[in-house]
């Protein structure tokens, strides 16, 4: 682990805070140090709790990567483009006949930018209800109990007190080496959401959840869309068998995949980008062509302009802030939840963990069980998993058993002519107690909701395959694959 030396940041600190000694110190219980996901729902919990708090944020819009530049955006592009898909391809055999369909870009643009900016809105007005303040700025330690808020347009300069500091700072783009970032022929994730043109050909470095999801985005409104992972399979966490199944619908929709292939170069000239690649195996190597790169290999840690040496943070080498299992770095009145720390990259994550550092502050116990964290594709059709995977389970050595239900098979997704994946639980082979839940097919995401649960609580599949599930719904096929893992399927 990395310390940072900070004697000498420190005595200048002190200093700092002394020579403002004339000037207000704002005082307050709780400052949270980004408004993302994480951030904006720790300081709404905790002036519910009764804290006077208080949240920095320097983007000029609260909500974080998540619901600015990610999660949020990404989906209004993915609903919409499956719309527009639909009307194209799908219509037709619904008995629907469509002509003359056009995409108007700038409006598919302002259709997501006004969804955003709803939403961000929608967190200020909470803020307000729950009597939280917020600095527009950059919150940057000077000592351990006090923060300098450096404001941005429409902010204040401020010096905050805090006894309860919660760092919240969230992640930021990796990047990969030798490739430079314009957002305009060679973008990251956030270039790829504003496109101001659909690009003939888009590759995509990074077969996880981001690129596969944007790709989806552009396959749909026509481009050709190649992936290229070093792994040899796509979807990092996911399911050996899901990830096969999802690399297969992803095929008949179009994409093209590179897999155990590394990228040697990618450099824009003129308006095409070349990439040059090279097969892991054999060392074959390959010059792609591509109106737009979209480098997609993940996240990492973001401290930038936090002044953690003043305070003597801990670091790791993969540049997460060191915890405990309370959330307390060294100092334990300074948290660190979210992106910023350990842990999987993934907004609600960041969320539950807010809640949990807050009520630690207050009651000296949270909850977050890092064995029930969900993780969506917002593919179509989506897939979502929750719990173990087979590979995880025959490593531990547990012994389980399999249950699979095809949405082929269900009169709902029959009816909505959109049947494609699986339900497929993994249970205890002795005490059929559900251990994970894996899906492809429509509305997943919203149906892993049932799974988490069940995992909450220890449900065996049993308990599950028992509860009456309305007819006709999606959800027949989760109750279905549930007792496939103890008995029979009645409809397949």
């Amino acid at each position: 682990m990395l310390r940072f030396n900070t004697r000498q940041a420190f005595t200048r600190s002190s200093q700092f805070v002394r020579n403002l000694a004339t000037e207000a110190t704002k005082k307050h219980d709780v400052v949270i140090i980004g408004g993302g996901p994480g951030g904006y729902v720790a300081a709404i919990k905790a002036a519910q709790l009764g804290f006077d708090t208080a949240c920095i944020e320097k983007r000029g819009a609260l909500g974080g990567t998540c619901l600015n530049v990610g999660c949020i955006p990404s989906k209004a592009l993915l609903n919409n483009s499956h719309l527009y898909h639909q009307i194209q391809h799908d219509t037709v055999k619904r008995g629907i006949e469509v002509s003359d369909v056009k995409l108007n870009v700038a409006n598919f643009q302002k259709a997501k930018d006004t969804a955003v900016s709803q939403l961000t809105g929608g967190i200020a007005m909470l803020f307000k209800k729950n009597g939280v303040t917020y600095y527009k700025g950059n919150g940057s330690f000077i000592d351990e109990h006090h923060v300098k808020v450096d404001a941005i347009e429409g902010g204040e300069d401020a010096i905050l007190k805090a006894d309860n500091i919660i760092v919240a700072t969230g992640s930021e783009v990796t990047p990969f080496p030798g490739i430079t970032i314009d957002e305009e022929r060679i973008v990251s994730s956030t270039g790829a959401l504003s496109l101001k043109e659909i690009p003939k050909k888009l590759t995509i470095i990074g077969g996880g959840i981001i690129g596969l999801e944007m790709g989806s985005v552009y396959s749909r409104l026509g481009s050709e869309v190649t992936i290229v992972e070093f792994q040899k399979a796509i979807g990092a966490s996911m399911d050996g068998e899901v990830a096969k199944a999802t690399q297969k619908f992803l095929q008949k929709q179009g994409f093209k995949f590179k897999l155990g292939t590394k990228v040697i170069s990618g450099e824009r000239q003129g308006e095409t980008v070349k990439i040059e690649v090279e097969n892991v195996d054999s060392g074959a190597k390959e010059t792609l062509e591509s109106d737009v790169l979209l480098v997609a290999i993940g996240r990492r840690p973001y401290i930038g302009g936090l002044n953690a040496e003043a305070v003597d943070l801990e670091v790791d080498k993969r540049g997460r802030l060191v915890i405990d299992s309370q959330y307390r770095s060294k100092h334990p009145h300074i948290r660190v939840i979210g992106d910023a720390t350990f842990g999987p990259m993934l907004a609600h994550k960041a969320e539950e963990e807010g809640i949990a550092a807050v009520e630690y502050i207050k009651h000296g116990h949270g909850h977050v069980n890092y064995g029930n964290i969900p993780s969506v594709m917002y593919s179509h059709p989506e897939v979502a998993w929750v719990g173990q995977t087979e590979e995880q389970l025959k490593e531990a050595g547990i012994a389980y058993k399999v249950g699979k239900f095809p949405f082929i098979a269900n009169s709902r997704a029959k009816t909505n002519n959109d049947a494609e994946g699986f339900v497929k639980f993994l249970a205890d082979a002795e005490t059929q107690r559900v251990l994970g839940v894996h899906i492809i097919g429509p509305n997943a995401g919203e149906m892993i909701g049932e799974a988490g649960l069940a995992l909450e609580y220890g449900a065996s599949t049993e308990d599950i395959a028992r509860v009456c599930h309305a007819h006709p719904t999606l959800s027949e096929a989760f109750k279905e694959a549930a007792l496939g893992t103890f008995d029979k399927t009645i409809n397949f």
